[in-house]
């Protein structure tokens, strides 16, 4: 548990616990505030302020993300990637480095990701012109040694834990920006599952979905029937994260569960002792479950990693640790059991956020009625470490709005 004062206790559901005092004031300014919020169109704030569009807040380019597993860029082979629809080549040399290019060739502009690795070298497949690690084009066969072009860019690049990480932001603040703690996975306590696919939808549905915990509901055939209780939230610098404790009301213990636990559960049992804390470190979350003697017995890391321009698709990248049980190889043996039950799970998650996505595009604009604290302060927080929306064209007639950071056109980030 962390030491930083909680903002405000959470009870079940939306409430805010204290005193009656406390709660009446509280229940009195929610109704005025709601009787003003249908007053307002959607998007504007308590002073009538407008409100970013959440779902078109595009994620900040200035953090390392994963763009793959490190099992799917061979030696001696190219990858094409995506970054929020920059285009980027991943190349694993015969030395085995890994380095990231943007994936163009400077000559005719087709992808580098269908050219050859030379050496340590791309190298491009329509006319062979080659870059080295850093961009730099190192040969053109036609052409001689002092006549070489411009090369193109490059990415900072780091492999760990077999993810492929890439700093597609400022360059320069990438050595000032330490790649994220992966959680437990590099501790020999734990058996690690690697796991993540594209979901249609904005990358802060995929966050929203995991921390609001009262979406239990939604996994009632899987789980039974649950109840979450928050403790309380907590909120800091680029962070917000959340307690909770579940309590089965009906059903059986998935096998899954009592897995992750080492035992099993049952309804009538004191199974609301153990705590889930659930942090959004932007742009990163994790998810951690701390049994009564506080043993860690589930540790995730996960990222939503935006593929296409307008970010309407993500790629998840998790990282999920359990922790071994005392017996040899019982994990072992369990681990397709559990393996199953966590898709099953993933896949509810997976459907309902695309479900979302489709009725803002319907709708055109972010309609939440959002009641439930943590998930306000999480929305406030995704605007606030999100790349700004610049606007250009200013006193010309001619102004837009770029509400995506598009490298191709320079970083609009970098005079802001």
């Amino acid at each position: 548990m962390h030491a930083v004062p909680p903002l405000e206790q959470d009870t079940d559901g939306a409430s805010v616990a204290g005193s009656p005092a406390h709660a009446a004031t509280q229940n009195a300014a929610h109704a005025t505030s709601a009787t003003a919020a249908h007053a307002r169109a959607p998007g504007h704030a308590a002073n009538d302020a407008p409100v970013r569009d959440l779902r078109r807040v595009g994620i900040h380019p200035d953090h390392w993300y994963p763009l793959a597993w490190s099992h799917e860029v061979k030696r001696g082979k190219t990858h094409g990637v995506t970054f929020a629809g920059d285009p980027i080549v991943l190349a694993r040399t015969e030395s085995g480095k890994v380095f990231a290019l943007e994936d163009r060739c400077a000559h005719r502009q087709v992808p580098l990701h269908q050219g050859v690795v030379d050496g340590e070298s791309i190298r491009c497949g329509y006319h062979g012109w080659t870059y080295d690690c850093s961009g730099k084009c190192v040969d053109v066969p036609y052409l001689g040694r002092d006549r070489l072009p411009n090369g193109v860019r490059s990415y900072p690049c780091q492999e760990v834990e077999g993810l492929i990480f890439v700093f597609p932001g400022k360059a320069e603040l990438a050595e000032k920006r330490p790649l994220p703690k992966l959680g437990s996975v590099a501790d020999g306590k734990y058996k690690t599952r690697r796991f993540g696919r594209p979901v249609n939808c904005h990358y802060s549905f995929m966050h929203e979905n995991l921390m609001d915990m009262n979406h239990q509901f939604l996994h009632r055939k899987q789980m039974g029937q649950m109840r979450a209780r928050s403790l309380g939230r907590r909120r800091g610098e680029g962070w917000v994260e959340v307690d909770y404790t579940f309590a089965r009301m009906a059903g059986q213990q998935p096998i899954g569960e009592a897995i992750v636990f080492g035992q099993s559960r049952k309804t009538s049992d004191n199974n609301d002792k153990d705590v889930m804390t659930i942090r959004t470190e932007y742009p990163y979350q994790t998810l951690q479950i701390r049994t009564t003697e506080q043993t860690l017995v589930m540790d995730l890391w996960i990222v939503y990693v935006p593929l296409d321009r307008e970010q309407r698709t993500n790629r998840t990248f998790g990282l999920l640790s359990i922790r071994k049980p005392g017996i040899p190889g019982v994990l072992n043996l369990a681990w397709p059991l559990l393996v199953w039950f966590t898709e099953r799970i993933f896949k509810e998650d997976r459907e309902i956020v695309e479900a979302e996505q489709r009725a803002h595009d319907l709708q055109g604009a972010d309609w939440n009625h959002e009641v439930f604290p943590v998930i306000n302060e999480l929305r406030a927080l995704l605007r606030e470490g999100g790349a700004p929306d610049l606007v250009v064209g200013a006193g010309t007639g001619d102004t837009a709005v770029i509400r995506f950071w598009d490298s191709r056109h320079g970083n609009p980030l970098a005079n802001t």
